[in-house]
């Protein structure tokens, strides 16, 4: 059986600006063969688009959990995005 496809949007908040959280995370997903793009935000949270296979956009969501080396991520808020123009890559945007 094949995995869906789907897109989710993310916001992650705690220590996840200058810690190379969009380096980190654009790496992960890379890994995982997803697409979409990573951005920091003037709050101070992160957000992503994440696209690809349910199994693949669900290890991501796990590991953003995590961070890199220095990041302390406090909340991952997700919400399912509809959108038939995804990325066919994965970048970081500004």
């Amino acid at each position: 059986m094949q995995d869906q496809q789907r897109a989710v949007r993310a916001r992650i908040s705690g220590r996840v600006q200058g810690v190379s959280y969009r380096v980190w995370t654009r790496g992960e997903a890379v890994r995982l063969g997803l697409t979409g793009w990573v951005r920091n935000e003037g709050d101070g949270s992160v957000s992503a688009l994440i696209a690809g296979t349910d199994t693949a956009v669900n290890a991501m969501i796990d590991r953003l959990w995590q961070g890199p080396r220095g990041a302390s991520v406090s909340k991952v808020a997700i919400e399912p995005v509809v959108d038939d123009d995804l990325p066919t890559d994965f970048r970081i945007i500004a």
